[in-house]
């Protein structure tokens, strides 16, 4: 073999790589081994103890946070250890740390890619998307704006992960037609990306976007013994959500500015296209009919008391098999689903009841808001916010809600505060989780369109989560105020 041959088989080493590998794993170890931990007390003086399993759910959040954020492995793959190192360090057992990689909200998620899968397969979506070209025109600032108010508007009426799956293939035939190839631009990136945090902007609006608002209204009732109704959560929320929309698009045209002000001959093309695409098929109109059919359901069944039961993850996959039963989809797309982002879920979802089920969560949640019962109620307030919105980056942002809203709850009449001022506050950033993909499903499905790292998602994320907290901070000062919310109480 020549000098020349063994200079070709050499590989280069990624350092970068085996640094971040290595130290998930050293963190997961030294907090692993570690002597037990000081208990967490509540301002009753109520103790809570951070047991072996508990510890070792930390260890594994820690590795699977670095893991995630510098994409060692394949982001599913770091899913899968999460669920392999709860098994053999014996932090919950098999039977509950791999069944949580297919519990309803995964499925949901499932779901919920098949029916972008049919929105691209049939051309739904390249008439929707040559339909919403010819308004908004060729300004590239405009079709950023153009898509974050559909998404934004979508997801006051169906679930955000329902948003983000039927906008991707739109974004998909969109960016298409600004690129020659799927090279990533900031362009694309600020197109997939907003539309990702715009989906988390709009569902905080009304109970339909996600089902944390109903969970945190729950404990709300429990805790508080006062209902909220699905107008007044609307009514408060509507301003943040909506100047948050338009924030981002701010945001995206900043730090994502397209390298092209305007795609001449954009709108004309647009045109032609959608002419050329001829009339709507049979199949266009059999999805259609299944999807909104769908969508319609999930949406009024609260509404309805006959609908109450139907589960809504059994209503999104009864489209899916609907799918397959009319033809409109082969086994070629059942084998063709990203399943690197169904694995993500899967381990976001283990991860998240890891937590909850060892206690760690508690145990974390109570020393974070103890640290503040002495302080001003605005620190506390947003303090409680700050919380919420690093947890639902990590875990279920109902988790997130679940852990800290009764120790908010029991803390705040110490403080003089209102309870209200403190559901609205942890449901804005519990919908906002900019940081992480596993935070959100938008967040994965905006990474499959390959446009950006997940270490410049985390980057990105940063600055939008600082706006974040500074518009939840103006809303609890100045705008629920104006707005009649009770703040404090005597």
């Amino acid at each position: 073999m020549t000098t020349q041959t063994l200079t070709a088989t050499k590989t280069t080493v990624d350092w970068k790589r085996i640094f971040f590998l290595v130290l998930g794993l050293g963190l997961f170890f030294i907090v692993f081994y570690s002597p037990p931990w000081p208990d967490a007390v509540d301002p009753t003086g109520k103790h809570f103890i951070l047991t072996k399993e508990a510890k070792g759910a930390l260890a594994v959040f820690l590795l699977a946070g670095t893991w995630w954020v510098f994409e060692v492995i394949p982001i599913g793959v770091t899913s899968l250890a999460i669920g392999t190192l709860q098994v053999l360090f014996m932090i919950r057992p098999a039977e509950k740390a791999l069944k949580d990689f297919m519990t309803p909200s995964v499925l949901f998620i499932f779901g919920s890619l098949v029916i972008g899968m049919v929105f691209t397969k049939t051309g739904l979506t390249r008439r929707l998307a040559y339909r919403m070209l010819i308004i908004v025109g060729e300004k590239t600032s405009m079709i950023y704006l153009g898509c974050f108010l559909v998404t934004a508007a979508l997801t006051h009426i169906m679930a955000h992960t329902a948003v983000a799956a039927t906008m991707y293939p739109l974004l998909i035939t969109i960016y298409e037609m600004y690129a020659d190839d799927k090279t990533p631009t900031k362009f694309g990136k600020g197109l997939f990306m907003g539309m990702a945090f715009v989906a988390g902007a709009g569902s905080i609006v009304t109970l339909l976007g996600a089902a944390r608002g109903a969970v945190a209204i729950g404990f709300f009732k429990d805790i508080v013994g006062r209902d909220v109704s699905f107008f007044e959560l609307t009514f408060y929320m509507f301003p943040i959500g909506w100047v948050m929309t338009f924030i981002l698009w701010g945001f995206f045209m900043v730090f994502f500015k397209p390298e092209r002000k305007t795609i001449p001959g954009l709108r004309e093309k647009a045109k032609k296209l959608s002419a050329a695409i001829g009339g709507i098929t049979r199949n266009e109109v059999l999805a259609a009919v299944i999807i909104f059919s769908c969508i319609f359901l999930m949406s009024i069944k609260q509404f309805v008391p006959a609908l109450k039961p139907l589960d809504k993850n059994g209503i999104i996959l009864v489209s899916t098999v609907l799918f397959f039963v009319f033809r409109i989809l082969d086994i070629k797309d059942l084998e063709s689903i990203p399943w690197n982002i169904i694995l993500l879920f899967g381990g976001a979802m283990s991860i998240g009841f890891c937590l909850w089920e060892t206690g760690a969560a508690e145990w974390l949640a109570i020393n974070w808001l103890t640290m503040f019962k002495d302080s001003h109620w605005f620190i506390f307030v947003m303090g409680i916010a700050f919380f919420v919105m690093i947890m639902t980056n990590f875990i279920m942002n109902v988790a997130a809600i679940a852990i800290s809203l009764p120790v908010a709850l029991v803390i705040a009449p110490y403080l003089g505060v209102a309870p209200e001022v403190i559901l609205f506050a942890a449901l804005v950033t519990a919908g906002m989780p900019f940081l992480l993909l596993v935070g959100a499903a938008p967040n994965a499905i905006a990474y499959d369109s390959k446009q950006f790292t997940t270490g410049e998602f985390f980057l990105t994320g940063i600055p939008a989560s600082i706006i974040l907290m500074i518009a939840v901070g103006m809303a609890v000062f100045i705008i629920w105020p104006l707005m009649g919310m009770p703040i404090l109480v005597q």
